[in-house]
Parts: C-alpha cells; structure tokens; sequence
C-alpha cells in the first residue's frame, strides 16, 4: 500500500518512556508531507507529461505508417504506369511497324504496276513508231513510183494537147 500525505500527516505514534520530541517529530513529518507531496505533483504531471508524448509518439507512427503505406502504394502505381507505358509504346511499335508493312506493300503493288504501265505504254509507242514508218515509207514509195513520173508527163502532155 502506497503511503499517501494524508495517511503520513494522519499517522499517531504510541507514546513511549522518554520518547522522541513531539514537536521535532511533527516539524519532521511536516516536512516529509511536503516534500512527498510536490514528489506526488511532480511525479502526476511526469505521468501526463508521458502519456501526452506517447499519445503524440503514437500520432507520429500513426503518420510514419501512413507515409509508409503511401509510399508503397506510390511505387506499385509508379511500377504500374511504367509497366502500362511500356505495354503501350510496344503497341504502338507494332501498330506503326504494320502501317509501314503496308504502307511499303501499298507502294511496292502501285510502282509495279506503274512500271507495268510503263512498259506496256513503251510497248504501245513501239508498235505505233513501225506503224508510222512503215505508213510514210508506203507514202514515200508512193511518192517515188514511177507511175507518178508517168503521170505528170502524161498530165503535161495532154495538157500540152489542150492547149493548142
């Protein structure tokens, strides 16, 4: 049982044959009340004193957990997005590598059939070429025939005829 200044300043000794001096006594035990006392206070204001920085230490780990548990979640989603924007930027590749397969596809078909076309124009301008030849060289030697010699002296002749 611990003792309180009450239980000290009530306390009554027996009294003996040539015992201690009274007023010593009681002087003494006032004193003690008085220091156990402020020893009471100061240890009652200690206990509040603690039990309010551990209610703020229990606050601040609250905080560290939270922080901590907020940083974890920061970076799985850091992780993630990174993760994600990997997965994408694959995607797009692959997207942008099969739009240029058919980009390039698309040109190789159109200059094939360009060349086609080409070839098949030179072809054309060929034939029309012997065509246009052999036509002038029929005119030509329809102009160097000897019937035409026959015919102009034949036209000057008659001509000749109806004029006299």
């Amino acid at each position: 049982m611990v003792l309180s200044p009450l239980d000290i300043h009530n306390k009554e000794f027996t009294r003996g044959f040539r015992g201690f001096q009274e007023d010593e006594v009681n002087e003494f035990l006032d004193q003690i009340i008085k220091d156990y006392e402020i020893t009471i206070r100061a240890k009652t204001d200690l206990e509040a004193e603690v039990k309010e920085l551990n209610s703020r230490v229990e606050h601040f780990v609250k905080i560290e957990e939270t922080l901590n548990k907020s940083i974890v979640v920061a970076q799985e989603t850091a992780e993630e997005l990174k993760n994600n924007a990997r997965k994408e930027a694959k995607l797009m590749i692959k997207e942008a590598e099969k739009n240029a397969d058919r980009i390039i596809n698309e040109a190789l078909g159109e200059s094939r059939k360009i060349a086609m076309e080409t070839e098949e124009l030179k072809r054309q301008a060929k034939v029309y070429r012997t065509r246009m030849r052999m036509l002038i060289e029929a005119q030509l030697d329809m102009v160097n025939n000897e019937d035409w010699e026959e015919f102009l002296e034949t036209s000057e002749d008659e001509a000749e005829i109806l004029v006299e």
